[in-house]
């Protein structure tokens, strides 16, 4: 695990962490965000409708999770990476860059901090 960190933080393919836009979010325009940029495609995203994708897993509980993608610690900085750009963090993942601009991520990032296992 400490290796893995290790790579991301130092590998050339390594995220670039959003601008201040991302610091704060606001949960709702993030759900509007995962609406618009089609999210539940992939994803079974609760509270969103008709968004009950397979391909990649549920976000039900997203926010009580210990890792993103199995290998990402699951904070806030590393989630903004993530959300940026996930292949640069797992090359062999199937999610591609999202093409969300920093203040949809900070949303999107707060929006995902909402889904607690109940």
């Amino acid at each position: 695990m400490l290796a893995c960190l290790v790579l991301l933080l130092s590998g050339p393919a390594r995220a670039e962490l959003p601008s201040a836009a991302a610091a704060e979010g606001d949960p709702a325009a993030g759900r509007a965000a995962i609406v618009r940029h089609g999210c539940g495609v992939c994803h079974a995203v609760p509270g969103i409708r008709g968004a009950r994708g397979s391909v990649g897993p549920s976000l039900a509980g997203f926010a009580d999770r210990n890792m993103i993608g199995g290998h990402i610690p699951n904070s806030r900085g590393w989630l903004l990476r993530w959300l940026r750009n996930p292949p640069a963090l797992a090359p062999d993942t199937l999610m591609p860059p999202t093409g969300l601009d920093d203040r949809e991520l900070g949303d999107v990032a707060a929006f995902l901090a909402t889904l607690r296992m109940d």
